[in-house]
């Protein structure tokens, strides 16, 4: 069940009750691809820095260990004991991001694994089967994420297989969640939009799709080649199409900046590796701008990374300690790097969560845009 709280504009603050305990929206969703974080970060930090989503990858648990193994070990969640929501992904952005290795057809996509090169089949049904499996909170549509610079045919023709593909997820989903054996009964289904930058395929897309009565709806097909300014414009044209009663989920975005952008359009969820994989680099975000640790002028530097933050990495480290590990090659390093973006991260949506209830939404983006903007490298 979805309650919208509170709104400025077309910015929501609601909240979604789930079989796994109450999401807080807006959300940032911290990735953990293969069922954990890159970094080292267990799910007792998970809890530690205010993580209220893990989001996990149906093609890679598919490979590796075997969505099967995890339904006999109980699930995801007993899996890697996490009681809270988990999304899984469906699989689809795997049939952009493998170009190379897969094959398109009505009945799904043929792939060939990045870990062993066997033949992997993915269809609708499949995909479905799969997070049935790992019990996942919310399951995601299997789709093709058509490239933002695509063909109009091929995209047009992309979006409308899209739907043809939503509509079998949605009866196999209703078929697993019937079923005396399954994990989780009660799991949801999340549909996605796309149509790459053309505005008017992903409206008669968005149309199509909300026929059908989801328990939430995506805007996939960004952030993976054209500007921000193109992303806002999509974002502005296609999120009045999408039920206002239901969650909006803007996939794989994105920076603070492209967040603050998408709430205030309306987006309920988020989800991004730009907080594990520039941490795991040494690059952390401030109120004030990205550090890089690496930088020389950081080897005396005795303060936390940002003054004030009550990560478990600035309530104890220096950077100069930090930045020892990472030359170093010390796991330690970018675990503790890895732990203050995703702190900064779910604080960041608690602050405009925050803002939105006290109807000072646009205020707080405008300063934090002001104060994030220069960088201190």
């Amino acid at each position: 069940m979805y309650k919208i709280i509170k709104q400025e504009g077309r910015a929501k603050r609601a909240r979604l009750k789930t079989v796994h305990g109450v999401i807080e929206t807006p959300v940032f969703m911290n990735v953990g691809t293969a069922a954990a974080i890159k970094g080292a970060v267990s799910t007792q930090d998970l809890e530690q820095i205010k993580t209220q989503v893990e989001l996990s990858n149906t093609y890679h648990l598919h490979v590796r260990p075997g969505d099967r193994i995890i339904r006999q070990l109980g699930g995801l969640h007993k899996f890697m004991s996490w009681d809270k929501p988990i999304l899984t992904d469906s699989g689809g952005f795997q049939v952009f991001s493998l170009a190379g290795l897969r094959k398109i057809r009505e009945e799904g996509v043929y792939f060939h694994s990045h870990i062993d090169g066997r033949k992997i089949f993915m269809g609708p049904e499949e995909s479905m089967q799969i997070q049935s499996n790992l019990a996942s909170t919310i399951a995601m549509a299997f789709d093709e994420c058509a490239p933002s610079k695509a063909d109009r045919g091929y995209v047009q023709a992309s979006a409308e297989r899209t739907v043809r593909w939503l509509e079998r997820c949605r009866a196999e989903m209703i078929r697993l969640n019937s079923l005396e054996d399954t994990i989780n009964p009660r799991q949801m289904l999340f549909g996605i939009n796309q149509g790459a930058v053309y505005a008017d395929i992903r409206i008669e897309h968005a149309k199509r799709i909300r026929e059908l009565e989801l328990d939430g709806y995506a805007v996939g097909g960004l952030a993976v080649g054209e500007t921000h300014e193109e992303m806002y414009y999509i974002l502005d044209e296609v999120v009045p199409y999408l039920p206002a009663d239901k969650p909006t989920y803007l996939m794989g975005v994105g920076t603070p900046a492209n967040i603050l952008e998408g709430v205030e359009r309306g987006v309920d969820f988020f989800d991004c590796v730009y907080p594990t994989r520039n941490g795991r680099h040494g690059h952390l975000y401030t109120n004030y701008g990205k550090i890089n640790l690496f930088n020389a002028k950081y080897e005396l530097d005795q303060r936390p990374i940002e003054e004030g933050c009550a990560c478990p990495a600035c309530t104890r480290y220096s950077r100069a300690y930090i930045r020892h590990l990472l030359k170093a090659k010390e796991m330690l390093g970018m675990r503790l790097c890895v732990l203050h973006n995703l702190y900064f991260y779910n604080t960041m949506m608690e602050e405009i969560r925050n803002a939105l209830e006290e109807d000072r939404f646009a205020s707080y983006k405008r300063e934090k845009l002001e104060r994030m903007t220069p960088s201190q490298d």
